[in-house]
């Protein structure tokens, strides 16, 4: 799964602490936080015919991992919303788009890693890309990395920073080994998510996904799991291991970007009968009737 690019995104228009400015002459300052020591909070949203889902949901885990690292200050809702709206209007977007918001803590006097030094700031970045949902919807191919997940006396994963190395060592190796993406365990051996997704199993007809201990709180996790309460579909949240994925009938991910997408195949071995199952053609059937019947309008 390699994405390519999507020649609607050419002249994109890019919003940096206000300023709308062509793709090509983006950037932040060599004294940025992000820059210094990837000290910046992230959130990815969907735009679905010019509304945005679970739009509140992100804004507070963003002030949520900002409030953890200290910011001094944060953009309210109601001022990021703006920004948004400002972005995708320029752009002309209402639809099929995925927007990444990055807020830094802001400019250094100098370099260093000292939060001391920030005398401005802090710096939001809207990036509005034309993307329909990343995932083939056929199924994904996953590989187990050798690169385990901090638990949270390490770096809690509850804050949704922007130091992404532990994924991206991961998504290395998956890449020399021809899959998908890498499924990542936590240090007690228990799968915790993959380089980019929440995990979630089915063993005779009930779902299973891991407790968010060594995983960040995902929203559409979350969005999955209320789905199954709503439905009386059978689930659980706890510890599972390689043993009961190799073992499950069905397996699938769940994101903003890529929403839901069967997995039909791990460290070579096929997912049950190496097809989306009924569990997971069922909740993808009902996560698409959220996304079309709900969100926060910001662009008519």
């Amino acid at each position: 799964m390699l994405q390519k690019f999507n020649e609607k995104n050419k002249d994109l228009i890019v919003n940096i602490d206000g300023r709308l400015v062509h793709r090509d002459q983006a950037g932040v300052s060599p004294f940025d936080s992000v820059v210094q020591g990837g000290d910046a909070v992230w959130e990815g949203l969907r735009l679905y015919e010019g509304c945005i889902f679970k739009l509140r949901e992100h804004l507070d885990r963003l002030r949520h991992s900002a409030l953890a690292l200290a910011f001094t200050q944060i953009p309210s809702h109601d001022e990021i919303i703006e920004q948004i709206r400002r972005t995708l209007e320029a752009n002309s977007m209402r639809t099929d788009v995925h927007l990444r918001l990055t807020l830094t803590r802001g400019v250094k006097v100098t370099s260093g890693m000292d939060p001391r030094l920030n005398q401005a700031g802090p710096t939001l970045i809207v990036l509005a890309e034309h993307k329909p949902p990343v995932y083939d919807k056929s199924g994904l191919t996953l590989i187990t990395s050798s690169v385990r997940r901090f638990p949270p006396d390490c770096l809690d994963p509850k804050i949704h920073h922007n130091n992404l190395l532990q994924s991206i060592l991961a998504k290395i190796e998956a890449n020399a080994a021809g899959a998908d993406d890498a499924l990542m365990l936590d240090q007690r051996g228990f799968v915790a998510e993959t380089n980019a997704t929440h995990v979630f199993i089915v063993q005779q007809g009930q779902l299973q996904t891991s407790r968010a201990i060594a995983c960040p709180e995902g929203i559409t996790r979350d969005t999955v799991l209320k789905l199954c309460r709503e439905q009386d579909i059978p689930h659980e949240v706890l510890d599972f291991s390689l043993t009961d994925v190799y073992r499950a009938d069905e397996m699938f991910c769940t994101g903003t970007m890529g929403e839901l997408a069967s997995v039909v195949k791990v460290d070579g071995r096929p997912i049950g009968n190496g097809q989306p199952g009924p569990v997971t053609r069922r909740l993808s059937e009902l996560y698409g009737e959220l996304t079309r019947t709900t969100g926060d309008r910001v662009v008519d």
